[in-house]
């Protein structure tokens, strides 16, 4: 009975797996992940495989698209824009002919968050490297966007020190980003804005890597729905269904 659950081993990878641990119940998770093949023609080390191979892809593919001009300005999903507390600030500016201004400051965000990203690559690519095959199964077991829940947990915060003085060296450019923190500041101190918009630098940094998760979390939609189409031996068998 237990084969035949398993026979095909392009069932998806969430089914096999799920299937294996209820198996695996009666003697521990541990048992399963240091025993035999568990599906025929898929081992545990498949199952591993896939889930780096398309962590490493989905990070590739997220930074190849933000990591470039206009990666951020250009893309509506992820375009950094004034925090919406400072939003009557610009319509003044604005209405005092002062436009290229804002449009400056957005432009700049932009620009910094776009020059930050390649440095994300090592840190996300030794991640997928370094995961467990247990972290495996609890990634598959997770949802649609596991993958993606699983770096932000890993990476966000070394992201966001590496990030930090990219941003700020980008971003001190430009003038306006001095009266920006000048204006923030308060606004955070009486609820107008959140503490994490209240600096540009941190702004920025922290929106930038909200923009790389999704586009992480885009690419694994991506190889999840057709796993044939990424042209990946492993990912066609661990994934394909």
């Amino acid at each position: 009975m237990q084969r035949r659950q398993f026979t095909a081993a392009l069932l998806p990878l969430g089914a096999l797996l799920r299937g294996a641990v209820r198996v695996g119940a009666g003697v521990g998770a541990s048992a399963w992940a240091t025993g035999p093949a568990w599906a025929a023609g898929l081992t545990e080390g498949d199952a591993s495989l896939g889930i780096r191979s398309a962590m490493e892809r989905g990070a590739t593919a997220a930074i190849g698209s933000l990591g470039r001009s206009d990666g951020f300005l250009g893309n509506p999903k992820v375009r950094i824009g004034l925090p919406g507390g400072l939003a009557d600030a610009a319509r003044l500016l604005k209405a005092t002919g002062q436009q290229h201004k804002v449009d400056e400051l957005v432009t700049a965000m932009n620009r910094a968050a776009e020059a930050a990203m390649p440095q994300a690559r090592t840190l996300l690519v030794s991640t997928a490297k370094a995961i467990s095959v247990s972290d495996a199964i609890s990634i598959v077991r997770g949802g649609e966007q596991s993958v993606t829940e699983y770096f932000a947990r890993k990476t966000r915060a070394p992201l966001t020190e590496q990030f930090l003085p990219i941003v700020s060296r980008e971003t001190e450019r430009v003038a306006l980003v001095e009266k920006f923190n000048a204006v923030a500041g308060p606004a955070a101190k009486l609820g107008l804005l959140k503490a994490d918009e209240s600096n540009v630098q941190r702004y920025v940094t922290a929106k930038a890597l909200d923009g790389l998760y999704l586009m992480i979390g885009e690419e694994e939609r991506k190889i999840r729905a057709d796993p044939i189409g990424t042209g990946s031996a492993i990912l066609r068998k661990v994934f394909g269904g």
